[in-house]
């Protein structure tokens, strides 16, 4: 089925994007795996190719789109060559809602020019060692000052995916208790200037995949956060994470929906030109059935991923139906790409075959964002369940 969703100038920015990977991340993608993250350069790089800045206003810096398409081709091409951009999808796709919607004119003035250029990098900590996907049980506090000048930060922070190499730190901490009618109430988004004294980095998590980005641990021992530097109202953040984790799970989704869709090239490929008992390992009915089955998962995927893209655009995108997607697209997309890998024999267990690449990175769709179960919690409670 033909896509529709894009046009010309989407195109033009998917052959740049291209020739970009092509050049200068493919050649040295292997020394950014055994080193844990791009070297920073890279992002000022993004910068100037104007990939960080898509959706930044012109007005800060940026190109001014309103749609998420062009990140969406960014995905598509980066998945297609089997490689990453680090933790360019955190700072692009998750980080700049909240800076646009609950930023003052002032805290864009300052922010958004480096966000665009790669000049200030961002990361968002929210999941803490005994949270997960409870977000309302957070435990990193911050106190205001006694002259309302700051508030001092204190707590820790894991699994923070740009954290080690991040300017910013949008940090969700509590700054009033909550209560048993409602967990929810209390807490705050901090932006942590990462120079600032008593933040530190400690573990970078050794991961199965996704090696490319950094995860780290964080901590953060009387850190002086001043009040300018609070993202929106005090208390209001849990609304806020909950209006704009929609967002993040289509990204995760169409994200799954690139990986899906460049396995099924990847065995394709494979499969033609590999022979077994000589003859093209996709002579056989078996190679044949498994990608019938894999390229129907995959246009299931896309069509749903891309009807979710058109009411994000469109402002209609609700909750439950952000859930859906990424339910759907990355448990879909983790079955699509084991069948690949199944299909390259012992070479799909090799990580110079990009398929391998896919299989460990892909993995985690179902946990980061919200788990599958999460999601299925909030699609039940959806249908009065």
């Amino acid at each position: 089925m033909q896509r529709t969703i894009f046009g010309e100038d989407h195109e033009a920015f998917r052959k740049t994007i291209r020739e970009f990977i092509a050049k200068e991340v493919v050649p040295v993608h292997h020394d950014w795996e055994a080193d844990g993250h791009p070297p920073r350069d890279f992002y000022r790089r993004l910068g100037e190719l104007g990939v960080l800045g898509i959706q930044t206003p012109e007005e800060y810096g940026g190109g001014g789109e309103s749609s998420i398409k062009f990140n969406v081709v960014v995905a598509e091409e980066v998945a297609a060559a089997g490689a990453s951009f680090g933790s360019y999808s955190v700072h692009s796709n998750l980080i700049l809602p909240y800076l646009l919607e609950h930023g003052t004119e002032e805290q864009k003035q300052r922010w958004l020019p480096g966000f665009a250029s790669g000049d200030l990098m961002f990361a968002i900590a929210m999941t803490e060692p005994g949270t997960g996907s409870d977000l309302a049980n957070i435990a990193t506090s911050a106190k205001l000052s006694d002259d309302g000048s700051h508030y001092v930060l204190n707590g820790a922070k894991t699994f923070i995916t740009g954290g080690a190499l991040a300017d910013r730190i949008l940090v969700v901490c509590r700054t009033a208790p909550s209560s048993e009618e409602n967990r929810r109430i209390g807490l705050t988004i901090l932006v942590v200037d990462t120079a600032t004294e008593g933040f530190a980095v400690g573990r970078k998590l050794q991961k199965i995949g996704l090696k490319t980005s950094d995860t780290a641990e964080l901590s953060f021992s009387d850190v002086i956060v001043p009040v300018e530097d609070r993202l929106g109202d005090e208390g209001a953040a849990f609304s806020y994470l909950t209006h704009n984790l929609a967002q993040e799970r289509l990204t995760i989704a169409f994200g799954a929906a690139a990986t899906a869709s460049a396995a099924l090239a990847h065995a394709l490929a494979y499969v033609q030109d590999r022979k077994v008992f000589g003859k093209p390992v996709a002579a056989f009915q078996n190679t044949k059935f498994v990608l019938a089955e894999c390229a129907t998962e995959v246009q299931a995927i896309q069509l749903m991923v891309d009807r979710a893209i058109e009411l994000h655009d469109a402002g209609e995108l609700t909750v439950p139906d952000a859930a859906k997607a990424k339910l759907f697209c990355t448990e879909a997309a983790g079955r699509v790409i084991d069948k690949c890998l199944q299909l390259h024999g012992g070479y799909g267990y090799v990580t110079e075959y990009p398929i391998a690449r896919l299989y460990a990175d892909t993995r985690v769709t179902r946990i980061f964002g919200g788990t599958s179960e999460v999601m299925k919690t909030i699609i039940a409670k959806d249908l009065g369940l």
